[in-house]
């Protein structure tokens, strides 16, 4: 395989090329303000930790891995909420961060089919090993989801297929890597818009307060006095550093 992954600090000049990346995500998903506010500050602050996967025979930016050192003592139910919170505390803890926390992997849709998931995920529990953490935790957003936005996630999670591995791809490439599931995040997004600026991230109409399944949503949006409101779970899984 002729991709590599590198950090933003060995090649600031693939990091000036990440709008090449093809979006897969839905609109609303970029509108958490916690991480409008802090999501900046990972290249200019840790750069050793954001990762980028590039194709050197076609020098083409294949796909991007996000991380952050935090803080956990390895017990499950003092896991954080998800993406958000680690955010908030791996900017805000001292020197006793341990674990890398992964905050976004993720693979260009014209590169999907390639195994470069898995290589990025790999190159995340690298990460941590170099950096003598003690292993890689991650907030999977599970990719089929969408699909059944009105399961309830606890029960979906645990849906498996007749090999039995998850029957999430996402779940089940992590869980092929050798990852534990540890349990679920149950707030990793928290975005909240009026119902203007959701009409325009979705395209839908919104004309009264109530449950929605909106496209692209694992969970339905919830509209409660004119204000929209999309809580995110995913699941917390562990890799062993490489």
């Amino acid at each position: 395989m002729s991709a590599q992954i590198f950090t933003d600090a060995e090649r600031p000049d693939l990091y000036e090329r990440l709008d090449d990346l093809e979006d897969p995500w839905p609109e609303f998903i970029h509108h958490d303000e916690t991480v409008i506010r802090l999501w900046p500050r990972l290249h200019g602050e840790l750069p050793d930790f954001q990762l980028i996967l590039h194709d050197a025979d076609t020098d083409t930016v294949l796909g991007r891995g996000c991380t952050i050192p935090v803080a956990w003592d390895g017990r499950t139910d003092t896991l954080s909420g998800g993406v958000v919170d680690a955010l908030e505390a791996g900017f805000s803890e001292g020197p006793d961060r341990n674990v890398l926390c992964a905050l976004v992997a993720v693979v260009d849709p014209k590169q999907q089919g390639r195994g470069l998931s898995g290589h990025l995920i790999e190159g995340m529990a690298r990460t941590a090993g170099r950096a003598g953490l003690d292993c890689l935790i991650a907030p999977v957003r599970p990719t089929w989801k969408d699909r059944h936005p009105l399961v309830p996630f606890e029960d979906y999670i645990g849906w498996t297929r007749e090999d039995g591995l998850p029957f999430d791809p996402w779940i089940r490439l992590h869980t092929r890597l050798g990852a534990e599931i540890l349990g679920i995040a149950a707030r990793s997004l928290d975005i909240s818009g009026s119902v203007e600026e959701w009409e325009s991230w979705t395209g839908m109409r919104f004309p009264e307060d109530r449950d929605y399944v909106v496209p692209g949503a694992l969970v339905p949006v919830r509209f409660e006095g004119g204000v929209g409101r999309y809580v995110e779970p995913n699941v917390w899984m562990r890799h062993e550093p490489r």
